[in-house]
């Protein structure tokens, strides 16, 4: 198969109301590179491919211009076994993402049986200007140290950032709400003392009460650590 013929085989999964739709939700991509493919799609693209030679081609051949081509880069980073070829991969497609849908689908399989090497990784991509790179890492974080590989210290790397993109503090408040679920005793001593920006402080606090696995009386605590964001100058809003 060539290039062409792979974004041909694209095309015939394309879901024109998708799209539309999908151009709503990530509004950094212009409609006209959005073709419109359902996720679950990609399972029956990427098996269509098998083995093709035009796989290593087409992860060589960034940027892409079509966003479904940047899901399907994910999706195949995600199904790289060898850790360095994955890791490898992973990096030179990081400059390139443009949205956290492509974002936040990257969480290679590989990656569970080599925590000790990706925390290090990990650390690097949140300490990146790029804020998708930070974006990928803290989704990593939380995707892989909030459970049997927690260490507490591992907070301090969201906790100490500081941006003014949108999907940055978007996620670093997700990733504090899900540490308020799996590690309260850990998580809830930064939003006492102030760790975090008042916005992300408050957006935390809101997804974490609109949480099940909260009780109500840690989500009345929680509600009372709000801060005072009119002062703040932060371009979230």
């Amino acid at each position: 198969m060539t290039l062409d013929g792979l974004r041909q085989l694209l095309f015939q999964y394309q879901d024109i109301p998708y799209a539309n739709l999908s151009a709503k939700l990530i509004p950094t991509v212009p409609r006209e590179r959005i073709i419109g493919i359902r996720f679950p799609e990609y399972k029956n693209i990427i098996r269509q491919l098998r083995d093709d030679p035009v796989i290593p081609v087409f992860l060589a051949s960034l940027p892409h211009f079509w966003h479904e081509e940047n899901c399907l880069h994910a999706a195949l980073i995600n199904r790289i076994r060898d850790w360095g070829e994955c890791v490898s991969a992973l990096e030179r497609f990081l400059p390139y993402i443009d949205n956290w849908i492509v974002n936040d689908s990257i969480n290679p399989a590989c990656f569970k049986k080599h925590r000790a090497e990706l925390i290090l990784k990990v650390r690097s991509w949140i300490a990146s200007p790029a804020p998708y790179t930070r974006r990928c890492g803290m989704r990593l974080l939380m995707a892989n140290y909030l459970d049997q590989d927690f260490q507490p210290s591992y907070l301090d790397l969201p906790a100490d950032l500081r941006s003014d993109e949108y999907y940055v503090n978007m996620m670093t408040a997700w990733l504090f709400a899900e540490a308020l679920v799996k590690q309260w005793d850990a998580a809830v001593p930064y939003l006492e003392t102030h760790r975090l920006s008042p916005w992300t402080n408050n957006k935390a606090i809101q997804k974490a009460c609109e949480s099940f696995r909260i009780p109500d009386e840690r989500k009345a605590y929680l509600r009372s650590l709000k801060m005072d964001v009119k002062k703040e100058k932060n371009s979230v809003s």
